[in-house]
């Protein structure tokens, strides 16, 4: 079972198709696009950063073995979303509007994302 006491319950600000930037670790700079987010991990999945090998065996006799790479989940605390107004990396907030729909905008730029 996953633990529960992490800060960033409920709380995700990075969604699926978001483009984001790596801050820290062996990627750091890299950028990419969220694939999958899992928010009781408080954990992303990003295209082409954080890639994994793993080998599999194969089952049946005469069949090759395979060598399989996938991208593994990062923090969502290592990445910050990339402001498609202006490409450079900023951070999150949010804004009601006049019919009450919640949205989010760049803090750098002010502009909704």
């Amino acid at each position: 079972m996953p633990s529960t006491k992490c800060s960033f319950m409920n709380k995700l600000r990075i969604k699926k198709g978001d483009t984001v930037k790596v801050l820290s670790g062996k990627d750091k700079g890299k950028t990419g696009k969220v694939l999958e987010v899992l928010p009781r991990q408080a954990k992303v999945v990003v295209e082409n950063v954080n890639v994994h090998t793993r080998f599999e065996r194969s089952r049946q006799e005469g069949v090759a073995s395979q060598k399989i790479s996938f991208p593994a989940p990062l923090p969502v605390g290592k990445v910050m979303l990339i402001d498609p107004n202006s490409g450079n990396g900023s951070r999150i907030g949010y804004t009601f509007l006049e019919n009450g729909n919640k949205q989010r905008i760049a803090k750098s730029s002010g502009k909704a994302v």
